[in-house]
């Protein structure tokens, strides 16, 4: 780590095009605000109506892509725009299409370009017989005007152990250095990467695709957009699916890596429960927490070979996010505890330092809608203390390291309770062992939509759930294409593991 004020070499550029979990956080300097939602009922006008061509996918035939020109800043309609790039693919029952469904990727980074280009297996086959779907690039990811910085300045980022205020201090000084490496690289649209801008290109869409009204399905970070278009233009909405749920209202940095940290480690009792009872565990009559603790002893000094790239050494941090945190996404204990059965049996090797794997450059989206403070070292380490007492097993969980990443970054897109007048039903889904968006968020962002807001417990395991058996797909199905909206406290039974 470079001590503070030294300058970088600001080398070769990337492009944001990967997604990172829905959990991430940003955090700033200054205290963390309390607002009520934005007020914008306008319908912004759309500059043409999409131009569908065939997409340059020869191995995923059968997507169209489109462009569509918008404004940089909502609030200055007539400056600068970047083209927002979408898909689609045609119901395949063009007789029983009800219209659009339009799809709110995760991430924040994830490409909805790339969802519908290389298949849409999110979504049922009822679905895709009466519905195009269509979905986008968020503004500053893929396609759409990307964040664009430096890969060797991204490759210098500090690690998120922070053990005094020098550290601290120089971490403040690295960010701000990317910032405005970012921001020269990106160009103007760095400026307006939050949420509720988004919201205004996703009203856009919907004027462009001719919809009377917004057919939605969003998924994991793609919830906060859905839950501020509900905000914004409430009456615009035919229905909303609403999958694996953030919630916005989140107030400290405390409270945010607490929930966060309970999500995960309820994911991470979860397995060993399973490893407990199941035979087809791999560590089955081995004490799992015990294997697991050595591993990260082993990786905190260098000696833990990395499975997804053998000769090279994985370092704690990333065995805690890369392989569990993800492999409970899928809900894939079996995976997971063969992945730690052969580490555990493989021999040490020599000591050595290790590097992190590097974040993708799609903080600045969460730095735009988080605000999330550490005043100075002593908050920070106070802060990530929080963490590992609540997720014991799960140290230096991914949340933290964006916590550090955005240190001294202001959110434009504040934190508030939702506050929707007048929209209808909303479909609110989530499983009730998510290791990134915990159950008691979907059912926090579920009483803040009051009447508009109904919950579909999946009361199984993983990181989405609309397609989780026949009860979860069908009370779906019905939903969007009918409009049957399920009773409150609909629960679907979890499907084996």
């Amino acid at each position: 780590m470079q001590p503070p004020g030294t300058k970088r070499r600001a080398g070769r550029a990337t492009a944001a095009s990967l997604g990172v979990i829905a959990g991430l956080v940003a955090a700033t300097a200054a205290a963390t605000a309390f607002v009520t939602a934005p007020t914008v009922n306008a319908t912004p006008a759309a500059a043409h109506r999409l131009s569908w061509t065939s997409c340059d996918a020869p191995d995923y035939p059968g997507a169209e892509c489109a462009t569509l020109s918008l404004p940089v800043d909502w609030d200055r309609p007539d400056g600068p725009t970047f083209e927002l790039a979408l898909a689609r693919r045609k119901a395949t029952g063009p007789r029983e299409r009800v219209g659009s469904l339009v799809f709110g990727p995760g991430g924040p980074g994830d490409s909805g370009v790339d969802r519908v280009v290389e298949g849409i297996s999110r979504f049922s086959p009822e679905v895709r017989r009466r519905f195009d779907i269509v979905s986008f690039d968020p503004r500053g990811v893929g396609r759409s005007n990307p964040i664009t910085c430096s890969a060797d300045l991204l490759a210098q980022r500090p690690s998120p152990e922070i053990h005094d205020q020098a550290a601290f201090e120089a971490t403040l000084d690295y960010n701000a250095e990317l910032r405005a490496d970012c921001r020269q690289r990106t160009g103007p649209l760095f400026d307006h990467l939050d949420t509720a801008s988004t919201v205004r290109d996703l009203e856009a869409v919907r004027v462009a695709l001719g919809e009377p009204k917004l057919t939605f399905h969003g998924s994991s970070y793609g919830t906060l957009l859905g839950a501020q278009y509900a905000e914004t233009y409430p009456h615009h909405i035919r229905a909303m699916v609403l999958e694996s749920v953030m919630d916005h209202s989140v107030a400290t940095t405390r409270t945010f890596l607490r929930d966060q940290g309970a999500a995960a480690q309820d994911s991470f009792n979860e397995f060993v429960r399973w490893c407990k009872a199941s035979t087809g565990c791999a560590l089955h009559g081995r004490d799992v927490r015990t294997v697991w603790k050595g591993l990260l002893t082993r990786a905190e000094r260098g000696e833990l070979d990395n499975p997804k790239a053998p000769g090279t050494r994985i370092s704690s941090i990333d065995l805690v996010n890369a392989i569990a945190f993800r492999a409970f996404y899928k809900a894939d204990f079996a995976g997971l505890a063969k992945t730690i059965a052969t580490m555990a049996d493989t021999s040490p090797l020599p000591a050595a330092p290790t590097a992190l794997s590097p974040l993708p450059p799609t903080a600045p989206i969460f730095c735009s809608d988080w605000n999330l403070p550490a005043r100075d070292h002593r908050e920070y380490t106070s802060l990530v203390r929080t963490l590992h007492r609540t997720a014991p097993d799960m140290p230096y969980l991914l949340p933290v390291r964006v916590v550090a990443s955005c240190l001294g970054t202001p959110a434009t897109n504040l934190q508030h309770r939702l506050k929707v007048d007048g929209a209808p039903k909303i479909l609110l889904s989530n499983a009730r062992h998510d290791p990134a968006t915990g159950y008691p968020w979907a059912q926090s962002a579920a009483r803040q939509l009051g009447q508009s807001g109904v919950l579909l417990t999946y009361q199984g395991h993983g990181h989405g759930s609309v397609t989780n058996g026949a009860c979860m797909e069908n009370t779906v199905d019905a939903y969007l294409t009918e409009l049957k909206v399920p009773a409150r406290g609909t629960a679907c039974p979890a499907q084996s593991l």
